[in-house]
């Protein structure tokens, strides 16, 4: 990686510590190698390769726009808002290129599924894929959220092809994870929209070729209404209020090093 790839992916995070986006785009070479290497169909390596690059673009172009003086879209409402205006955002061109992508591996999954089955795993994977993104704003807590799933689904048997599709992507997404939680703990690096995009993909991909139908389609449910709540309510706000989620969210991370900043 060269100097002003590095020096572009530099970041101060909400202790005002600095962190390095590389550990994303580390992970997602690692996620596709993996999954490459492991049997995954070309498809879905393109796929969770294509929602890294989209991921990565943004975390480097947007700053850029900051700097510039051009106003920068957040959330998905205000996405699509500058896109009703005619403004192209790199997070607008994330919200409709990884459906897209997530459709295209969906409807070349074996076997051959009807189209209402397609965009539901299309919409769990591009769902999961957001969701890792908008739990990345603490060290740790999106892997804290992709780990755990992705170690049952990588445990699960496999079954029929899809199901053994299901399982490899979800073991391709672990090692990169656990590679670096360390260092999204000890706040070092962070997945950045590279990372998180593209872990939470890997996972939601393989919870749609894994999971019967039912599960599925709850999880999908689940994403949906989460993903619908971060427009109005804070994931950090209510992680703070609660407990056993606050200890969660705590555990394995450096203290504060005296009042909190801005956030991740």
């Amino acid at each position: 990686m060269s100097g002003a790839l590095r020096s572009e992916l530099r970041r101060t995070n909400f202790q005002g510590r600095e962190v390095s986006l590389a550990e994303g785009a580390l992970v997602v070479a690692g996620l596709t190698a993996l999954a490459a290497r492991g049997g995954a169909r070309g498809t879905d390596v393109l796929v969770l390769a294509g929602i890294g690059a989209l991921g990565l673009t943004d975390d480097v172009l947007e700053p850029r726009q900051r700097r510039a003086g051009r106003p920068v879209s957040k959330g998905l409402r205000g996405h699509l808002g500058a896109l009703r205006a005619g403004h192209l955002t790199t997070g607008a061109a994330k919200a409709l290129g990884i459906p897209l992508l997530t459709l295209l591996g969906a409807a070349a999954a074996p076997p051959p599924r009807g189209g209402a089955m397609v965009l539901s795993d299309a919409a769990l994977a591009a769902g999961c894929a957001n969701l890792a993104n908008l739990l990345d704003l603490r060290p740790g807590r999106a892997l804290k959220a992709v780990l755990p799933a992705a170690a049952l689904l990588a445990g699960a048997t496999p079954g029929t092809g899809r199901g053994r599709s299901g399982r490899d992507l979800a073991r391709a997404a672990l090692l990169p994870g656990l590679l670096a939680l360390p260092a999204d703990q000890r706040e070092h690096g962070m997945l950045g929209d590279a990372g998180a995009n593209a872990l939470g993909a890997a996972v939601g991909t393989a919870a749609a070729r894994a999971l019967p139908v039912p599960a599925r389609l709850a999880l999908l449910g689940a994403v949906v209404a989460l993903t619908l709540a971060s427009e109005r309510i804070s994931f950090s706000a209510v992680i703070e209020s609660t407990p056993a989620l606050r200890a969660l969210d705590q555990l394995g991370r450096r203290p504060a090093p005296g009042p909190a900043g801005q956030g991740r």
